[in-house]
């Protein structure tokens, strides 16, 4: 049996579309779902929000993924940052449930039928949200106040619950709060609080509930938070994250484990590849090879054997050159796990 194989989220927009414009098109749609419109009947919302949305998923639909993460085109702190400031100005580090939405689920579902009938499969989402941590040093700094730190876990509860679609169509498989800081931040608050404030995040049902990192350092900290079912980082990238968990840690506290096999990084990988002489890189050249990717998996799988239950690339692929080239780098990651069957 092999692990789901998932993406982490960010996703490029596709070269026609105007960022700025998308990102009114964003507003709007969000703006239009909390009064209890209907976005999709805008022309404008329509074209510049939905649609994108639409076809970037399918784009991901085509990669072979079994779950597959909302294509995060408008910033992720925003996301829910800008709720926040707006519950914060009325005096409330809670947002209203009915102003907790992600407009990408609501799109999803509105166009789950059609996507789930053209690719004859129910769809398996994957939502990710930054999580309470990673939002209160943006919002607000290192230094903790327990009250607003569970303020903003309540938020990202909020956020979370609202994202649960189950239906003939569509189903949220996966929820994953990422909180790429954690383990290499000076925030002040005991890892006693860091605990109480994540569980509060994940006190929901049904999906499974996902951590993403970026580093393993401090991750024995999350090893007691309830309700967090998978712990993810990077390995392809950072291979040294690996040594810093072992198959036993994760049978002690029941924990099962996503590991990151597809480099994502590509600045690096760009710089890389133009040190070989190749000023403009080809999609073949930017993104690893099957062969490379097996390897990866085969070495996480020997580690950790039925406890590898998530696998896929490092991180998002929103800063990729292109769609084309992102799918390649999803398509790739799919087959490198897929004909070890």
């Amino acid at each position: 049996m092999y692990p789901l194989i998932d993406d982490i989220g960010s996703f490029p927009l596709p070269k026609s579309v105007n960022r700025e414009t998308f990102v009114q098109a964003y507003l709007k749609t969000r703006e239009a779902i909390i009064n209890k419109q209907d976005p999709t009947v805008d022309e404008f919302t329509q074209k510049n929000f939905c649609q994108v949305i639409v076809d970037s998923f399918r784009k991901k639909l085509t990669s072979g993924l079994d779950v597959i993460t909302f294509p995060q085109q408008f910033d992720g702190l925003r996301q829910i940052g800008d709720a926040i400031r707006e519950a914060m100005a009325q005096g409330s580090f809670v947002v209203e449930t009915n102003k907790a939405v992600l407009p990408e689920i609501y799109v999803l579902n509105k166009y789950a039928k059609e996507l789930s009938e053209e690719f004859n499969k129910k769809i398996l989402l994957r939502v990710c949200v930054f999580g309470p941590i990673e939002q209160y040093l943006h919002e607000i700094g290192t230094i903790a106040y327990p009250d607003v730190l569970e303020g903003f876990a309540e938020t990202i509860n909020r956020f979370a619950k609202n994202a649960i679609l189950n239906n003939k169509y569509i189903e949220t498989r996966v929820i994953s709060i990422d909180e790429p800081s954690h383990g290499h931040t000076n925030l002040t608050a005991s890892s006693e609080l860091v605990v109480e404030i994540l569980q509060k995040a994940y006190n929901f049902n049904g999906p499974t509930r996902q951590i993403h990192l970026h580093s393993t350092s401090g991750i024995s900290n999350l090893f007691n938070v309830k309700g967090l079912d998978v712990l993810s980082f990077e390995y392809a990238a950072s291979p040294r994250n690996i040594h810093d968990v072992t198959k036993s840690m994760l049978e002690e506290v029941d924990k099962q484990i996503r590991v990151g096999i597809t480099r994502t990084d590509i600045d690096a990988i760009w710089a890389e590849v133009c040190e070989k002489g190749f000023e403009s890189p080809s999609n073949e050249q930017l993104v690893e090879s099957t062969d490379i990717i097996r390897k990866r998996y085969l070495d996480v799988k020997r580690k950790y054997g039925e406890l590898l239950t998530f696998t896929g690339p490092d991180c998002g692929l929103g800063s990729w050159p292109s769609q084309d080239t992102a799918t390649l780098v999803l398509k790739r990651t799919v087959e490198a796990v897929k004909t070890l069957l």
